[in-house]
């Protein structure tokens, strides 16, 4: 691979990790040795610097990581407050419903049920404090699990997840214990409380 591409992928990693990254985890995605990696790193450190970018590299005990230069704070933190504001769209619900009645559960759990991906809506769930990190499952590949949080009992007007209204499923079953009848197909977002302001 060209030193240009490599550039290009070390950006591409770095960025989509959002996390600081060994050098040796960045070579080894990218089928090369360490100390090129360890090269173009600095090199794109520099560059950014030469250049004035709002973006940098930062070196934290032999750990790269991609962010945004400190000058910048306060517009960031301006625009993830408006954007943590914002109302909950019919998806995010349906990520919450999904969440709040299985958890913990990873992300391609959710993805399962929704059909559809879903990285960004749990990324936005997790900006609103909604839901959290809880931990990683005992599956193949150990993928993080989701959990909902304090701030979405307080939002829902909950003191605890037992107060969550019974899935349509559940209904159903007390409903024919009782000869009655229920609605099929009802959404999962349709279970939860009314969202108050977020």
């Amino acid at each position: 691979m060209e030193k240009n591409r490599y550039r290009a992928a070390v950006e591409a990693l770095l960025f989509a990790s959002g996390d600081p990254v060994e050098p040796e985890q960045l070579a080894q995605a990218l089928h090369t040795d360490t100390l090129q990696i360890c090269g173009v790193l600095e090199q794109l450190r520099a560059e950014y610097d030469r250049q004035g970018r709002g973006i940098c590299l930062l070196q934290l005990e032999g750990r790269w990581q991609m962010a945004a230069r400190p000058q910048f704070a306060g517009s960031i933190q301006q625009l993830l407050a408006t954007k943590k504001n914002t109302p909950l769209s019919p998806a995010a619900l349906e990520v919450l419903a999904i969440i709040a009645y299985n958890q913990p559960v990873s992300r391609s759990f959710i993805e399962q049920v929704r059909g559809v991906d879903s990285s960004s809506t749990v990324q936005n769930l997790l900006q609103k404090g909604l839901i959290e990190e809880a931990g990683r499952l005992d599956l193949p590949g150990r993928p993080i699990s989701f959990a909902t949080t304090d701030v979405f009992l307080r939002t829902f007007g909950l003191s605890s997840l037992e107060e969550l209204p019974p899935l349509h499923q559940q209904q159903e079953g007390a409903a024919a214990e009782e000869g009655q009848t229920s609605p099929d197909d009802t959404d999962p977002a349709d279970d939860l409380p009314p969202e108050d302001a977020i």
